[in-house]
C-alpha cells in the first residue's frame, strides 16, 4: 500500500472513529438524576395530615416502580422513587422539594399531591428548571406550557369537570337552586369558575348559597346545617376524602334529599363512601375517567387483571376498594412510558418534551374512550369524562364519555 493510500486509510479511520465517538455521546445524554445504571424520581406525599387518605397514591407508585424494577427497569435503568411526607402543608412541600433537587438531586419530581402544595413550588422548579410532571391535583394552571414549561398535569382540570356537573344540572334541573359547598384554595375555586363558566347570567339566579371551609377545620358539620337551611335541592360537593365522607353522613343525618354531586379526587368508596355509610352514599352522583378496582364489571377486563396481578405481588394488604389505587397505578405507568420514550437521553429537557409527545396513550385503569394526549402546547393528560351515579354499594357509569373541554 502507498504512503498516500495509507494516510487516506487513516483519515478514513480515524474520522469513523470520532463519528462513532460522538454518535455514542449523543446516544447518551444525563442530566443530575439518570446515569447508565439509575433513574432518580422524587415525590411528595401527603402520608400524614388532613389529606393523608391520597398517601396510598405514593405507596402504589412506590410499588409500580418496584414492578419496573424487577422487570429489569427501564432501558436497562433501576428506578430509585424517593417519596417524602409533607402533611398536605405548603411550607413543608418546599422544604422538601429543595432536599429531593439539590441533596438527593433526583432527575424530576413527579405526582406531588395538592393544589397548595404544588403552588408553593412552581416557580421553584421553573428557576431549576427541573419537571414538575404529572402533578396530583386538577387545577387548570398546570395547563400553562408557555408561563410554566416544567409544569404539567394528569387528571382533568377541576374547571372541567365543574363544567359537565353544570350542563347536566342544567339538563337534568334546570330550576335547580344549588349550594355550592368548596375549600377555600385554588382547588375549590377553579370549580366554582367552571361552575359559573356555564351558568353565566344565571349563576346569580341558580345558586342560592356558596360556603367555603378550610382544610385545618375538624369537622365541616355546621356548614352543612347551614346550607340545608338554605332550602337548596342540588349540593355541589367540591371537598378533599375525610371532608367529602364527613359531608355525606351529615347530609344523611339531617335527612336532607339534595341531588349531591361529589368532586372526581372524592369518589373512592374505601376512603369516602364506607367511612360516609354506603347507605348514606346511595344515589350520589360524580364524574371519572378511572376503572374502580372493586367494579365487577372489570372483572374480565384486560388492564384490570395487570393490577389484580400487581396487587397481589406488590400490595398484598392494600383496601382494593380504593379508587387511588387505581390513579396512582395510572399516573406511574404513565410516566415509566415518558422515560421509555426517553431513551438515553435522560436530560430534564428532553423528558419534558417526550411527556408533551404523548399520543393516544392508555393506561390499564383508564376507562374505554379515555386516551392520554399531550403536546408542545397542551399539558392537559386527561380531558375526557363519563358521568357516574353511586347504588347498591359501587358507582354505575352513564351516558357517553364526553370531552371536559367541550362538555361534549
Amino acid at each position: 500500500m502507498t504512503i498516500g493510500r495509507l494516510i487516506a486509510a487513516s483519515t478514513i479511520l480515524a474520522l469513523g472513529t470520532l463519528v462513532t465517538a460522538q454518535g455514542a455521546l449523543a446516544q447518551k445524554r444525563y442530566d443530575p438524576g439518570a446515569t447508565d445504571t439509575e433513574i432518580k424520581i422524587g415525590n411528595i406525599e401527603a402520608y400524614s395530615g388532613p389529606a393523608s387518605a391520597y398517601g396510598i397514591i405514593g405507596k402504589t407508585e412506590d410499588a409500580y416502580f418496584k414492578m419496573v424494577n424487577d422487570q429489569g427497569g427501564i432501558n436497562g435503568r433501576k428506578i430509585n422513587f424517593i417519596s417524602y411526607d409533607d402533611a398536605y402543608s405548603p411550607p413543608k412541600t418546599v422544604e422538601q422539594a429543595r432536599k429531593l433537587i439539590e441533596s438527593d438531586e433526583v432527575l424530576l419530581i413527579f405526582n406531588a399531591l395538592g393544589t397548595p402544595p404544588n403552588n408553593a413550588i412552581q416557580k421553584y422548579h421553573q428557576a431549576k428548571k427541573v419537571p414538575q410532571l404529572f402533578v396530583a391535583t386538577g387545577a387548570s394552571k398546570w395547563d400553562d406550557a408557555k408561563q410554566f414549561p416544567w409544569t404539567m398535569g394528569f387528571q382533568p382540570s377541576y374547571r372541567s369537570e365543574a363544567r359537565i356537573f353544570a350542563k347536566y344540572i342544567l339538563k337534568a334541573k334546570p330550576d335547580a337552586r344549588i349550594a355550592v359547598f368548596y375549600q377555600n384554595d385554588d382547588f375549590g375555586k377553579d370549580y366554582l369558575a367552571g361552575i359559573k363558566d356555564i351558568f353565566g347570567d344565571s349563576a346569580a339566579k341558580l345558586i342560592v348559597a356558596e360556603e367555603s371551609y378550610e382544610i385545618s377545620e375538624p369537622t365541616i358539620d355546621s356548614h352543612i346545617v347551614k346550607l340545608k337551611a338554605t332550602g337548596a335541592d342540588v349540593l355541589i360537593d367540591i371537598a378533599t376524602p375525610k371532608f367529602a365522607a364527613q359531608a355525606i353522613k351529615k347530609v344523611a343525618e339531617l335527612d336532607w334529599k339534595p341531588v349531591h354531586l361529589l368532586t372526581d379526587v372524592s369518589v373512592s368508596i374505601g376512603a369516602v363512601m364506607k367511612p360516609a355509610g354506603l347507605e348514606n352514599s346511595e344515589g350520589v352522583l360524580s364524574a371519572t375517567y378511572l376503572k374502580d378496582p372493586s367494579d365487577p364489571q372489570w372483572a374480565n377486563d384486560a388492564g384490570m387483571k395487570k393490577l389484580e396481578a400487581f396487587l397481589d405481588k406488590y400490595m398484598p394488604g392494600a383496601n382494593r376498594s380504593d379508587l387511588n389505587i387505581a390513579y396512582g397505578y395510572a399516573a406511574a405507568q404513565t410516566m415509566a412510558h415518558v422515560l421509555r420514550q426517553s431513551g438515553d437521553d435522560l436530560t430534564r429537557a428532553n423528558v419534558m418534551k417526550q411527556a408533551a409527545s404523548l399520543k393516544d396513550f392508555v393506561a390499564d385503569t383508564l376507562i374505554p374512550g379515555v386516551r392520554i394526549n399531550t403536546s408542545a402546547t397542551d399539558f392537559a393528560p386527561i380531558e375526557q369524562l363519563q358521568m357516574m351515579r353511586f347504588r347498591n354499594g359501587r358507582w354505575e357509569m352513564f351516558g357517553d364519555v364526553i370531552s371536559a373541554e367541550t362538555g361534549g
